[in-house]
């Protein structure tokens, strides 16, 4: 990370869903813990959206949901902060694309492009998910810049929208 960026810090945009048990506690307790962090803050929240499961379909409807956050954390440490929410959450890795309690995925960190053997950035398949992108344009609305632009054009390409339900509006 740049020196600038380090002390400014960089805005990046992560995927929340769950589908065990109380949904919708996970989503906010996810929140919480990513806001108590020293280095994150919440800059938006999206609306919750519930959606059918997608791969293994044998199980609940997920609530998803996509945030903004600020952070001067570079992205793999952001990624190991939300592995230990997850983990602290309940999350396990039974069953690929199985039932969790939370799940949280890194879709964009600034306008960065990095591929670790953890982390693809930005998030390889948000283009073909619904679930992803009708949250994160929302997140983005308020910006019209060139990746709102980019996210709504992907959205209108993108089959399934009808199957992305707003189940709360944001607050």
């Amino acid at each position: 990370m740049a020196a600038d960026e380090q002390e400014q810090g960089i805005t990046a945009y992560l995927a929340l869903g769950s589908n065990i048990d109380n949904r919708e506690f996970y989503l906010q307790q996810a929140i919480a813990e990513l806001n108590e962090q020293d280095g994150i803050t919440v800059t938006a929240v999206s609306s919750i959206y519930e959606t059918e499961p997608v791969g293994y379909v044998d199980q609940s409807a997920f609530l998803n949901m996509v945030l903004e956050v600020r952070t001067v954390l570079s992205a793999e440490v952001l990624l190991s902060v939300m592995l230990a929410i997850e983990n602290h959450l309940g999350r396990t890795r039974d069953l690929r694309w199985g039932p969790r309690t939370i799940d949280l995925d890194m879709l964009l960190y600034g306008e960065h492009r990095l591929t670790t053997p953890d982390l693809v950035v930005p998030h390889p398949r948000m283009h073909e998910r619904a679930f992803v992108l009708v949250p994160l344009a929302e997140v983005l609305y308020n910006r019209q810049d060139a990746a709102f632009e980019f996210i709504s054009a992907q959205l209108e390409k993108l089959e399934g929208k009808e199957g992305v339900v707003l189940w709360k509006k944001a607050q």
